[in-house]
């Protein structure tokens, strides 16, 4: 999960990213102009920032000029607008931002940027001799669902065997996707939504580790 910061002055628009992001698993802030973005940014180092070029107190590329020049551009930046010039997408790629997004954005180029962006930004791979270090560590606890897996019984009637194994294979797959539900849907072959009332019905958690932020 990735900690994404979204700048945007139109409020549906704030809503909309905050919804779609969140439902993947991902915690957002929000922010509605130059001035709260440069506070969440001084409060925590987001992973990504969805950043929007027209605003009323500072544009966004004004904003990530502001943030390259005092050595705070030190995650990557998305830039979108639904007016935006070629020209000013090329500037604002020049000063270090990583893509532009035209509005209004497609779901799946939205998901498709983010995940590029989030992508380039993870650590280098770690060396062998950390990974050696780590191989004699202890191992750490398994998770609840793999618990329930490697516990599983089948002196059990039909119908609780069956809830029993499908909410453990779905926390599997929740966990292995970071809480994609988009991704989730894909590996399980379900619909989100026919996915959305499978979870439900079986009990499976899917409160957030974040709140939403404003």
């Amino acid at each position: 999960m990735a900690h994404i910061l979204v700048v945007d002055d139109e409020h549906g628009i704030r809503d909309l990213l905050w919804e779609v992001l969140n439902d993947e698993g991902h915690a957002v802030t929000l922010a509605e102009n130059a001035a709260q973005a440069r506070a969440a940014r001084a409060a925590e180092v987001p992973d990504l920032v969805l950043l929007d070029i027209w605003m009323p107190d500072t544009d966004g590329v004004t904003l990530l000029k502001e943030w390259a020049a005092g050595g705070l551009l030190t995650m990557p930046v998305i830039m979108m607008s639904g007016h935006a010039t070629i020209d000013t997408a090329v500037e604002a790629t020049k000063v270090g931002a990583l893509a532009f997004l035209e509005k209004p954005v497609t779901l799946q180029k939205l998901l498709s940027a983010v995940e590029d962006a989030l992508k380039k930004n993870e650590p280098s791979p770690v060396d062998s001799a950390s990974m050696q270090s780590q191989s004699t560590a202890v191992p750490a606890p398994l998770p609840a669902f793999a618990q329930a897996v490697q516990s599983f019984s089948l002196d059990l009637p039909l119908r609780q065997a069956k809830d029993t194994f499908e909410k453990a294979y779905f926390e599997f797959h929740l966990h292995h996707e970071s809480g994609s539900m988009t991704r989730v849907a894909e590996k399980t072959g379900l619909e989100r939504t026919h996915l959305y009332r499978k979870l439900k019905q079986l009990g499976v958690d899917l409160s957030k580790d974040k709140p939403r932020s404003s």
